[in-house]
């Protein structure tokens, strides 16, 4: 059995980190997406996973992840010209595919408890699809299923009418009949192959699809709100661990600091993870908040956020809170002018002030 996630993309709704890098990559907890996915599989037992990259950020997931010897797998990274659907990306690792049976787990999804005990069901259970379903509240952003019973009957691509609330989580698994599936569809109205319409192919032709009613947490990170909960997902599970300096600090609750860090005067609050080389002066930092590698968060607070290396705030009035920066971003206030804010924003960036 082989592995395929997707980890290409443009990330439109996470602008304007995304211009700049793969969503994949934005870190939750201190460490990429896409890493949990990688992680996923090969706790399965998959050792030959092969990755979908785009031409434009390609070479900053191979750089990330590289041979996969880290994680115990061998990667592979195949190069999807545009981004033509999901089920276009299965033909386009077809190749590596070849006739085996695979996982595809979309490289921006969080899926707690990992797929071990899937993968072992679906490797003995003959079927041709298993699809992870979840309940939400808004099915016409999503793919979502009907079932009759244990039966899946129909699937439909962001439904205009509420036929059901199960969506699809972007973890599957197939037998190489989706090949054929997928090239059997056409292109949606918005020109895509569609997934959904390669499984509905496999039911219309008497094949057997599967459904599983996700029952932990499922988290798709393609907008803030969504990175951030899944940030504090992850950051729930931590145990405590210090490998820093503190001079005059305190930890409350459970903390991770990496080693190299400093803290000095400061205060954490957890769960919440300081990367290695970070540096806290006089600083405040809250639960479920992740401080990357190198920060530094000076006469300033922080909490409910997620920095990025590099990142800096310092002499701050007000707390920082709720919000996503990027690498080497800098935000502080010069007190040798009068009370003024001056910005350089990238497109699509946003700010709300007091």
């Amino acid at each position: 059995m082989k592995g395929l996630i997707l980890s290409g993309g443009k990330g439109t709704r996470l602008r304007p980190i995304t211009h700049t890098s793969a969503k994949q990559l934005i870190p939750v907890a201190n460490k990429p997406v896409l890493f949990y996915g990688i992680e996923a599989i090969a706790a399965a037992g998959i050792e030959e996973i092969g990755i979908i990259i785009a031409p434009e950020t390609g070479e900053e997931v191979r750089a990330a992840a590289g041979d996969g010897s880290r994680f115990g797998v061998k990667l592979t990274y195949i190069v999807q010209d545009q981004p033509g659907g999901l089920a276009h990306a299965v033909l386009t690792a077809e190749s590596f595919l070849g006739e085996d049976p695979f996982v595809m787990y979309l490289g921006d999804n969080l899926l707690q408890g990992g797929i071990v005990e899937l993968v072992e069901r679906f490797r003995g259970g003959g079927a041709d699809a298993l699809i992870l379903l979840t309940p939400v509240p808004d099915p016409e952003n999503y793919g979502v299923a009907e079932l009759d019973g244990e039966r899946v009957v129909r699937l439909t691509e962001k439904p205009q009418t509420r036929r059901s609330d199960l969506a699809l989580v972007g973890v599957y698994m197939f037998t190489s009949a989706i090949h054929d599936a997928a090239r059997a569809i056409a292109p949606s109205k918005r020109g895509e192959l569609e997934i959904t319409d390669a499984i509905q192919h496999l039911v219309d032709s008497g094949q057997r699809v599967e459904p599983h009613i996700v029952k932990g947490w499922w988290k798709d990170t393609g907008q803030l709100a969504d990175m951030l909960e899944a940030n504090r997902l992850i950051l729930d599970t931590l145990e405590a661990r210090c490998e820093g300096t503190l001079e005059g600090s305190q930890l409350d609750g459970r903390v991770v600091v990496e080693a190299g860090a400093r803290l000095e005067r400061s205060t954490v609050r957890g769960p919440a993870i300081i990367g290695a080389n970070a540096t806290l002066i006089d600083a405040y930092v809250g639960p479920y908040t992740a401080i990357g590698d190198g920060c530094l968060i000076e006469s300033a607070e922080v909490e409910h956020s997620i920095l990025l290396s590099g990142a800096e705030v310092c002499r701050l009035d007000g707390r920082v809170e709720s919000s996503l920066l990027g690498r080497n971003v800098r935000i502080s206030r010069d007190g040798r002018q009068p009370r003024a804010y001056r910005f350089m924003l990238g497109d699509n960036s946003e700010v709300r002030m007091p």
